[in-house]
């Protein structure tokens, strides 16, 4: 069965190719050693055979979404076609939660609660990657403005594997009981929409989970693995606004102005000592400057500088104490330089673009990795370090009484260039990339199975059947 599901794989993916060389051969050996190494699990074995059948609808999908992609707070389409694929595999759908949220509840007797989460939303990107399914979309944004639109952060293959775990669920109802909650959420990357769903009662209107699960694509890793987190895995990430003020005035005469350029060099320069100087080196944290406007013409000392930041933490506590040290040092440096009152600097914290830290529950997510293990194989499952990168995903556990969550990666990254990437010591197209295309196999199939298994091993067991028992006997 194992070398005939192969063969079948293998003869899937010429047929769509049309050669071994279209694809490329290294990567057909990638994927068939990728999938003689799956241990032969009865239940997996049993899992793998029916997503086989499902592959060729969820690579059209996946495609389709790529191709068409929506910006944050625009996915319309994009719901619309999540709502389609829920309601064909049995779901209750709701539409319109928080925007163009999307929730499908599968419904399987009495048991745990489990929410699955999708994000929807593209990026304003100009696509670079040359497939023949690469986005030509383009849009307006929220300024008004024309820009490019793509799936540069893998949300196309994050929303694949929601509706292939949904198909796989629906066609092993016989093995689990409970409840299964999909999220398709909209604007993860302003860090607004799981904000909005739950603003709209996400855990009133339905059932409110035991557990919440979430994957992303890492651009790091070959396909055919995943990586878990137990405990910190993203960052809390905040946006500050500063406005340094001073008085304009003649590039001959600084004597008569009070330059906030000089102010702002001095600013951004102590605004480095709050990491290095004032938290332990036990909290990791990051204070960047990303922007700095300030003048019109060499000669003229303008009368105001902004500055834009990304501020990054772990734990709360540590959050608050470097936005309290950004307004004391702002202040401080501008009352150094003899600025009035009157003209004092302006810091805005952008708590509608806040996003928490994501803690992945350490008893759930050790829990999911042994069952990983057992799924793929010990060698494909890697623990991982936790990034500086944020994700709204971290709110879906912040609701009290608190949710157990867990967010993983997803290798994307095609073995072969991987490899070749890995031997020649040179940089992989990063997330946000425009040259960021992840390979479709094994990446599809590794989170649809890794998802439906973590799904099932958090489900309740509903009563063995005949048919069960004799396919268990045999393990």
């Amino acid at each position: 069965m194992r070398i005939l599901t192969i063969q079948m794989g293998l003869r899937r993916l010429r047929a769509q190719s049309g050669t071994c060389k279209a694809v490329g051969c290294s990567l057909t050996l990638g994927l068939l050693l990728a999938w003689v190494a799956w241990p032969a699990d009865p239940l997996a074995l049993e899992m793998r055979k029916t997503l086989q059948s499902e592959l060729g609808h969820l690579e059209a999908l996946y495609k389709h979404l790529h191709q068409y992609p929506e910006l944050s707070f625009q996915e319309a389409r994009t719901a619309e076609r999540m709502a389609r694929e829920l309601e064909a595999v049995g779901c209750e759908v709701t539409t319109r939660v928080g925007g163009f949220g999307v929730v499908g509840v599968l419904r399987n007797g009495e048991g745990p609660v489990v929410l699955i989460r999708a994000d929807m939303d593209a990026l304003p990107v100009k696509e670079a990657t040359g497939a023949p399914y690469a986005s030509e979309v383009t849009s307006r944004d929220e300024a008004g403005r024309e820009v490019p639109v793509m799936h540069a952060c893998g949300h196309d293959v994050h929303m694949a594997c929601l509706i292939g775990t949904a198909r796989m669920l629906a066609a092993f109802r016989s093995w689990w009981a409970g409840t299964v909650v999909f999220v398709a959420q909209p604007a993860e990357e302003r860090g607004a929409g799981a904000r909005a769903m739950l603003n709209d009662g996400l855990y009133d209107r339905f059932p409110r989970p035991h557990y919440a699960l979430a994957l992303h694509v890492s651009a790091d890793m070959p396909a055919g693995s995943i990586g878990y987190v137990p405990g910190y895995a993203l960052a809390n990430v905040d946006s500050v606004d500063i406005q340094i003020r001073g008085i304009g005035g003649h590039g001959s005469r600084p004597e008569d102005a009070l330059d906030p350029i000089v102010i702002a060099a001095q600013t951004i320069l102590a605004l480095q000592t709050i990491v290095s100087r004032e938290l332990s080196p036990f909290d990791p944290a990051v204070v960047t400057v990303g922007s700095i406007h300030g003048g019109t013409k060499h000669n003229i000392i303008p009368d105001r500088v902004e500055l834009q930041l990304t501020v990054r933490s772990y734990r709360q506590d540590v959050r608050e104490k470097i936005l309290a040290s950004i307004r004391r040092i702002v202040t401080g440096i501008a009352q150094a330089a003899g600025v009035p009152e009157h003209l004092a600097p302006l810091v805005s914290i952008k708590e509608d673009e806040f996003t928490p830290a994501v803690y992945n529950d350490p008893e759930l997510t050790e829990r999911l990795a042994k069952r990983w293990r057992a799924l793929l194989g010990a060698e494909r499952v890697l623990r991982g370090r936790p990034v500086m990168a944020g994700e709204d995903f971290g709110r879906f556990g912040l609701v009290e009484p608190r949710v157990p969550v867990c967010i993983f990666w997803l290798g994307a990254v095609d073995p072969a260039q991987y490899e070749a990437a890995k031997s020649q010591a040179r940089k992989l197209p990063a997330l946000h990339s425009p040259e960021f295309l992840p390979a479709i196999h094994p990446t599809l199939e590794t989170g649809v199975l890794a998802m439906t298994s973590a799904a099932m091993e958090l489900l309740g067991k509903p009563q063995v059947s005949a048919t069960q028992s004799r396919v268990r006997g045999r393990r």
